[in-house]
Order: C-alpha cells, then structure tokens, then sequence
C-alpha cells in the first residue's frame, strides 16, 4: 500500500501510475471491509490479492482494464490456477463484462460503491 498523493508528489504523475492507484483502493476497501489482505502466487503466476474473512476467503485481481486480450490473460490465468472453490474476481475499469469460467468481473467503481465480492 501506498500513500498515492505522497507518491505523486516524490515522482510525478505518471499515466502507468493508474493500475497502482486502483490496486491501493482496492486494498484499502478489502480492509475496511474486515478482510486479512495477502498477496497470493501460484506457480510463478501472481495474484494481487487474497482477502481472508472470519469465514471466506476470496481471490482479487486489479487492472484498469481488460480491453487488451495479452491483459485480460494475464488477470485470469493465475485465478484459473487455484483449484479451491472459493470466489475469484478480476476488477477493472471496464463496463463490460468479462466473467468467466467460474470467475467474475466487476467494475471497479460498483465494487467501491458497496458491490460484494460473494
């Protein structure tokens, strides 16, 4: 997690910087939700978040969007990997929906705005 006014201020703003802005309000609406947030690997394929609950777990993926079919692969292939049944979600900017094979998508604004990840 990363203070994105600070960062900005040391760096500059970027256009790359997006994708780390949404992964940081993410994680900080998976926390103020009451999840344990860790990162996750499976084989050398990372995923951006597990959030664990007293009674749930779910897989996170962040990206700005899915429009680019090397993205959209890259998002889903690592929740493809996990072989438990719990929720599996890619997040992004996008209104379309890319759901698929068992695993969801959602706006990242709905998300924020109070959607459930179950």
């Amino acid at each position: 997690m990363v203070d994105a006014g600070l960062r900005n201020a040391f760096l500059g703003k970027r256009p790359s910087d997006v994708g780390h802005v949404l992964e940081n309000a993410v994680f900080m609406e998976l926390l103020r939700r009451g999840f344990k947030v860790t990162a996750g690997k499976i084989d050398k394929k990372e995923i951006d978040f597990v959030a664990v609950g007293h009674t749930d777990r779910v897989y996170v993926q962040v990206c700005r969007t899915l429009a680019d079919e090397r993205v959209e692969q890259r998002e889903f292939s690592p929740l493809l990997a996990v072989a438990d049944a719990y929720p599996k979600f890619v997040l992004s900017m996008d209104r379309i929906d890319y759901s698929r094979e068992g695993m969801h998508h959602l706006n990242i604004v709905d998300f924020l705005m109070g959607a459930s990840l179950s």
